[in-house]
């Protein structure tokens, strides 16, 4: 049976926070309330948002965990209209999860968070809690971190980033919690590493920038590198980089897949994850989150590998 959830203690900018991982004061996990109706509401926000797997995965763990009065769906939806959408939803509603381009507008309109999510700027999840308030997580991180220990990453791992968007954002949070101190980011625009600097430092991560024509060497010499690139982006540095055999190589991208980049370092000996991985491993922590339950992992994983096959 699920009990109350943790009060989440209070943090900077009038916010409550819980620890790094979402937690509350006792370490347990900051779950939204048990529900009391029958029907019991999650979906994912995106614009666009058709083509997200995230209903396949969360509707399976429904399925395999019995929840028969739970559903997710999809619902487009910008930055500008997710305020309005959230704060219109109805007690039935358990959880969101948020994906591009309202992560940052999703930590907004919390009224919590955990200090991953205000570290990284963005949340891509929403749990409603037992007052009705809202509480931003993101689980991104620990979905990294969780895919990057499983392929071999240990403390102390160099540590390459490809890109410095929202997504590297997130790697520069995985990256301190795997203790991963330092880490250079490669981007096409030297003033976009500039604008995670404060992230790095709030992280207590040592980033050291580098220039995009300089990616072959970095992605060489790294015993991790992670992708974060847009589609077709780091497409011609596949037949440039000297990949060093054992090394970790993780493309947040999952369509198309393989991607060039992954295909080649995949030949040169590298241990691959690919973004369904981590799609699988966030939507684990959101099932958890909005349920109070263990997810059902393997149900999950099999359902998302028959949606990708089909």
């Amino acid at each position: 049976m699920v009990g109350k959830p943790a009060r989440c203690p209070t943090g900077s900018r009038g916010r409550q926070v819980g620890v790094l991982n979402g937690s509350g004061e006792d370490g347990s996990a900051c779950r939204g309330a048990p529900l009391t109706a029958s029907v019991h509401r999650a979906a994912v926000l995106g614009k666009p948002i058709a083509h997200s797997l995230s209903p396949v995965i969360h509707n399976a763990g429904y399925a395999a965990a019995g929840l028969t009065g739970w559903s997710y769906t999809r619902i487009e939806c910008s930055a500008a209209e997710l305020p309005d959408l959230v704060g219109g939803l109805g007690p039935e509603w358990a959880g969101l999860s948020v994906t591009m381009p309202g992560k940052e507008a999703a930590l907004a309109v919390a009224d919590a968070a955990s200090p991953v999510a205000v570290a990284v700027g963005a949340a891509n999840t929403l749990v409603r809690r037992p007052d009705g308030s809202w509480y931003a997580d993101n689980t991104d991180v620990a979905g990294m971190v969780h895919v990057l220990t499983d392929a071999g990453v240990t403390a102390g791992a160099a540590v390459t980033v490809l890109g410095a968007g929202g997504t590297a954002r997130a790697a520069l949070a995985a990256a301190a919690q795997l203790a991963c101190s330092s880490v250079t980011v490669v981007a096409r625009r030297p003033e976009a590493v500039d604008e995670l600097r404060p992230v790095a430092d709030a992280l207590g991560v040592a980033l050291t920038p580098a220039p995009w024509a300089d990616a072959p060497r970095r992605l060489g010499t790294a015993d991790v590198v992670v992708s974060t690139v847009p589609k077709g982006v780091a497409d011609p540095l596949a037949g440039a980089v000297a990949w060093r055999p054992g090394a970790v190589f993780f493309d947040a991208l999952y369509d198309p897949w393989p991607t060039p980049l992954a295909t080649a370092a995949d030949a040169a000996g590298c241990r691959i994850v690919s973004g369904l991985d981590l799609l699988l491993a966030q939507a684990v922590g959101q099932f958890e989150q909005f349920t109070g339950m263990p997810a059902p992992r393997t149900a999950m994983a099999a359902a998302l590998a028959a949606a990708r096959a089909a």
